[in-house]
Formats: structure tokens, C-alpha cells, sequence
């Protein structure tokens, strides 16, 4: 009986130590997604959606120093959102690309997930050295990965591979892939303005949003 009571005692004080500690670890939580957000938007997250937009296009100079670049323009669109039964923000990307030797216009999109802060306070994990998180594509679609570079005037792209659609028409015929070749694996694209990755949106309403931003 003795042995039951200190049994059943312990349980008490290890579930009221995991109640008191639940609202800080929260707030902590909270803390370093907003943190995350100020950082990567430049700004505070106000509205039901926050956008980053980053973008390169490589000269002439660039291109004849790396002749195995397949790569003339990169865009990269981040968004952040608040969705239902979801305390922290949602991240998503859009990525745009343009070929020396490939006509067209061709994307692609996926999800990041939460920021990589929010998993480390989650996990206890130390933080790492750069600002990075993952963003895959669905249904094996490869994807990339991101770093705050710069003083967050920049980004660092990452890739091995991830499904691209040509004329956001996004069917068997106009799929195709980028992999990540000897000068197309890592892509150092800067903080522009969102008027540089308009051309990723077609929903009417979310352009208009940006336009607000």
C-alpha cells in the first residue's frame, strides 16, 4: 500500500511539474517563431500571411565563369500563415526558374514546415549556426533548402534535385526536374522587393495581398 501511495504521489508531482512547465515552454516557443519570422521577413508577422521574395539573375561574366550552370534567373518566394489548430507559423515556397539554353518559364512549390527555432525549442536541441529549414515538394518531388545568409540580405538555396513545371501548367507533359549539377547545387539569391515574384502568383487575391505588403 505504502509502495502504491509513493507510486501514485510521483506520478502527481511529475504531471504537475510537466503542467507548470507546458505555458513556459510555449511562450518560448512562441517566442523564437516570432523571433524566426522577424528575421526572415524583415519585419514583424501582422497579417494572416507574411512574403519574402529573393532573386538572381546572373550576368553574361557570371555564366562564362561557370559554363556548366544550367541556371539563368532564380526566384524564391517564401510565405508564412496562420492556419486553424496550428499555434506556430506554417511555411511555404515557390520557386522560379529560367535556363540559358531552355526556353520557357518554369516553377515550382511545396511546404517548409514550422522554422527550424520553434523545432529546436520542441526538441531541445542547440541551435544551429545558420537559420536553415527544408522545403519539399509532394509526392517525391525533391525540394530544397534555405539559409538566412548575408545579415539576412540574402539567402542561400541548396538542391539535389526538385520537380519543375514549365508555364504553371502543372501536368505529365509539362513536367520536368532540375537537378543539382556541378554549378547548379548551391544558389546565393538577395532580398528584393515581392514586385520580383509576382510573376509566381496567379490567385488574384493573394496578389492583390502582396501589393499591400
Amino acid at each position: 500500500m505504502h509502495l502504491a501511495r509513493t507510486a501514485l504521489l510521483a506520478g502527481l508531482l511529475a504531471a504537475l511539474a510537466s503542467f507548470n512547465q507546458g505555458p513556459a515552454a510555449a511562450g518560448e516557443q512562441a517566442d523564437a517563431d516570432a523571433g524566426f519570422a522577424k528575421r526572415f521577413f524583415a519585419d514583424s508577422v501582422s497579417g494572416p500571411k507574411a512574403y519574402a521574395c529573393f532573386a538572381r539573375r546572373y550576368d553574361a561574366e557570371h555564366l562564362a565563369q561557370h559554363p556548366l550552370q544550367k541556371v539563368s534567373v532564380m526566384k524564391l518566394l517564401i510565405t508564412a500563415e496562420k492556419v486553424p489548430d496550428d499555434t506556430y507559423l506554417q511555411y511555404s515556397f515557390r520557386l522560379g526558374v529560367n535556363f540559358r539554353n531552355r526556353p520557357g518559364d518554369f516553377d515550382s512549390s511545396g511546404d517548409c514546415g514550422h522554422a527550424p527555432s520553434v523545432r529546436n525549442v520542441d526538441t531541445g536541441a542547440a541551435p544551429a549556426a545558420g537559420i536553415d529549414f527544408q522545403c519539399d515538394v509532394d509526392c517525391d518531388g525533391g525540394g530544397i533548402s534555405v539559409n538566412l545568409a548575408n545579415a539576412d540580405s540574402a539567402v542561400l538555396v541548396r538542391l539535389d534535385r526538385i520537380r519543375i513545371w514549365r508555364g504553371k501548367n502543372p501536368d505529365e507533359t509539362a513536367e520536368s526536374s532540375l537537378q543539382g549539377g556541378a554549378d547548379d547545387k548551391i544558389f546565393r539569391l538577395d532580398r528584393t522587393s515581392l514586385d520580383e515574384c509576382r510573376s509566381l502568383v496567379a490567385d488574384r487575391k493573394e496578389l492583390a495581398a502582396m501589393r499591400h505588403k
